[in-house]
């Protein structure tokens, strides 16, 4: 498949109570260069289907709006759209995000460039507090040990075009029994990355708002329980060496941020025993004693374009 042969690309919109941001991702989505049709599927979870929304539709640009009929979050949303579809390529934009113009032109050439791979990902702009920052991954293809070594926050799933051919077969769809759908892209690209590597552009095509308008901003409790499960889900993290400490001390952060002192030293001294150098581990112990706000480190953190 070349980029001027593209048949339809499906489009994943999930969505939950943000009318305004949502018709902001669908005017970037449809207003994509690409000679490709496109087929929006809008995945309302928890909330009911806006039908207004389908007279953004225009020819070669099909909106659709249908209810999660799958586990409640993030993920049911995202396989329900993908359920939804009949396309061979399928792409993921969360509702507060945005695509800058040439995003899918330039993936549906890296895919020709690639055919052996499932998933092509591209570089990000966050967008914080007013501030927009770059965050490229100084690669063209991603190895799963890349992303053992580091979870790649460039590499986020507004990003993603998917074979659709290989969710439903080998690779499998976004897994719903991730605690509070978190991490469910980082799982997502570390199975991908198993059967091929992950082929990436590495220009920022993407707009990533963080802050408030994420529902997984502080919800401290889901992180935690979503790393442990991605400890058991991918063993070989535990393996990784700076990566295993840059886990461990996120999880003592974590704890730290709820107050659980005890939890928060245990993980930051099992980060320190793999890395020393790991700084997540010491911000923790700084939170876990009152030193300094978990929210204050995160806002600092985000106004640089980085998370935790």
């Amino acid at each position: 498949m070349t980029p001027t042969s593209a048949g339809p690309v499906g489009v994943v919109v999930p969505t939950h109570d943000r009318p305004q941001l949502l018709r902001e991702t669908l005017h970037s989505v449809l207003a994509q260069d690409t000679g490709a049709d496109l087929d929006v599927v809008v995945v309302y979870d928890r909330a009911e289907p806006d039908e207004a929304l389908t007279s953004l539709s225009a020819p070669g640009r099909r909106v659709r709006v249908i209810p999660n009929s799958r586990t409640p979050g993030l993920a049911g949303a995202r396989n329900t759209g993908v359920l939804a579809l009949d396309t061979e390529l399928v792409a993921f934009c969360d509702d507060d995000d945005t695509w800058l113009p040439g995003k899918l032109t330039a993936q549906l050439a890296r895919l020709a460039a690639a055919p052996g791979t499932d998933l092509v990902t591209t570089a990000i702009t966050v967008a914080f507090d007013g501030t927009e920052t770059p965050r490229l991954a100084g690669t063209e293809t991603v190895a799963r040990g890349d992303l053992l070594r580091s979870r790649m926050a460039m590499l986020h799933s507004s990003t993603f075009l998917l074979r659709r051919a290989a969710l439903l077969g080998g690779l499998g769809l976004v897994d719903e029994a991730i605690p509070g759908s978190q991490n469910e892209d980082w799982d997502l690209l570390l199975r991908a990355s198993a059967r091929h590597p992950v082929a990436h552009v590495d220009q920022p095509l993407v707009r990533v708002r963080w802050g408030a308008s994420s529902h997984f901003s502080r919800q401290w409790q889901t992180r935690v329980d979503s790393l442990e499960w991605m400890l058991d889900r991918h063993p070989d993290l535990r393996s990784a060496g700076a990566g295993t400490a840059r886990v461990y001390g996120q999880l003592a952060f974590g704890h730290a941020a709820l107050g659980h002192r005890r939890e928060a030293a245990r993980w930051a001294a099992r980060a320190a025993r793999v890395n020393w150098r790991e700084p997540r581990s010491l911000v923790a112990l700084a939170v876990a004693s009152g030193a300094v706000g978990a929210e204050s480190v995160m806002t600092t953190l985000h106004r640089r374009g980085r998370g935790l």
